[in-house]
């Protein structure tokens, strides 16, 4: 039986009747379509997404100009960029042929017409598509690095990408600073998955989410008999991270109390379990994360100072998503695949207003509430793609700062246009030079001039 995917699908792109003829019969093994001009190509391509196209750049309404076929070869670049493309020229024409070869041909063959010559050529073309779709396949099942956690195309977010990983394979105490729902737990895991520790423990603690009166037992532990209900000795959260990562999420709300017993752990790297007389060694790497302002904590007496410059060795600001250039449009498109494929829903996408609705927004709760916003649109949409209203934004503008220098508002339009349009496109650069109206040679020539790799 044969399975779409086992199907070798071959465009003929060729205006002449004769060769037409002549070429349907020629490629034993491959499900052969013929086109005689752009718009017929274009419209084949849609409907069959063919493996290889082969191409005379003389098309009509002027065969004699190649000016149609490279007009037919930049679209089926754009829609379907791993379509591998031979063209056919004229015997004297070399100099078209070397130019669509550096506009993205896969290879060139000069008439008159070999068919046995270009079967070769074809097979050549379509082994090379299939080790390429192989390839991509096996990447896409290998195990995810400490980084997959973090969704981002933001240059905000790949500089912090690229300290996280100067900063993993050391031992320096790491303070992560942020907005709540910026992701510092997703960021702190990927510390831990970069450094030397990552096959040891990582262990998290939300110093916010326990009650003060049990926060000092869930970090350091416990004797038995230390306080009533103390019916066994328990192993603290600190203790269970040796050999690990300590993460301390939301640091700025440790009560004053234990503050110098956190500074003394950090500063010796030994503890004491409640109702214990005994010092413990420990070897821990430690991560901490708030939303709190620590310096103004640290001027009205709520925060240690001392403690302050121990757990902030390395400090890393996350900024808040509606500053992350277009990683907001990126996130909902991700969380819109997961929430669909667990919810067995029909929802494929966005509508365009939607996406747009989603950039322009400020998400005050970040990723998590887009990620909330998305599984609750998933869940209640009616048909295969998300509206505004289905997202229940409130629609009120937000103003914000305008720049005065022309340049700056240009460059700076520019460089968001092209993140904005990359997103839209899943990172395709052909779909994101089609969306810009350029060519995708000067989409790449932008993307250098504002370091977007």
């Amino acid at each position: 039986m044969t399975t779409t995917k086992d199907v070798k699908s071959l465009l003929i792109v060729e205006d002449d009747e004769g060769l037409q003829s002549q070429l349907k019969w020629s490629f034993e093994g491959y499900e052969v379509h013929i086109a005689g001009d752009r718009h017929e190509a274009i419209s084949m391509l849609r409907r069959f997404t063919p493996t290889v196209v082969t191409l005379d750049l003389g098309l009509p309404p002027d065969p004699t100009n190649a000016s149609e076929g490279f007009a037919t070869l930049e679209e089926i670049n754009n829609l379907l960029p791993d379509t591998k493309i031979i063209v056919v020229t004229g015997n004297d024409d070399r100099e078209n042929a070397l130019k669509a070869i550096s506009l993205g041909a896969y290879d060139f063959y000069q008439k008159p017409i070999d068919p046995d010559v270009l079967k070769i050529i074809v097979d050549r073309a379509y082994q090379l598509h299939m080790l390429e779709q192989e390839n991509r396949e096996l990447v896409s099942k290998q195990t995810g690095s400490p980084m997959d956690g973090l969704i981002t195309n933001s240059p905000e977010m790949l500089s912090i990408c690229r300290l996280i990983e100067k900063v993993a394979p050391t031992d320096a105490t790491v303070l992560l600073l942020g907005d709540s729902g910026t992701g510092k737990e997703v960021l702190a895991r990927a510390i831990h998955g970069l450094s030397p520790r990552k096959d040891e423990s990582f262990v998290a603690i939300n110093c916010a989410a326990i009650p003060e009166n049990l926060l000092e037992s869930e970090l350091f532990g416990h004797e038995k008999g230390a306080f009533t209900g103390a019916s066994k000795q328990v192993i603290g959260k600190v203790e269970m991270a040796n050999g690990g990562t300590l993460f301390l999420d939301e640091l700025g709300d440790l009560p004053q109390q234990l503050q110098p017993k956190m500074l003394r752990f950090l500063q010796e790297r030994v503890i004491e379990r409640v109702g214990g007389r005994e010092e413990i060694p420990l070897d821990v790497r430690v991560v901490c994360a708030t939303h709190r302002d620590l310096e103004s904590m640290i001027a009205s007496g709520d925060f240690r100072q001392d403690l302050y410059y121990r757990i902030s060795e390395i400090s890393i600001d996350i900024p808040s998503l509606k500053d992350r250039t277009g990683d907001a449009v990126l996130l909902a498109k991700t969380f819109l695949l997961r929430f669909a494929e667990e919810n067995n829903s029909p929802v494929r996408n966005f509508t365009r207003e939607a996406m747009e609705a989603i950039e322009h927004y400020g998400w005050p709760g970040n990723v998590r509430e887009l990620e909330n916003r998305i599984k609750r649109a998933v869940i209640m949409a009616d048909g295969s793609s998300i509206t505004p209203e289905e997202l229940q934004f409130n629609q009120d503008a937000e103003g914000e700062h305008m720049a005065i220098n022309l340049r700056e508002v240009r460059e700076r339009a520019e460089k968001d246009a092209i993140l904005r349009a990359i997103a839209y496109a899943d990172n395709n650069v052909s779909r994101a030079a089609e969306y810009l109206g350029v060519s995708r040679p000067t989409l790449y020539d932008l993307m250098n001039k504002y370091s977007l790799k």
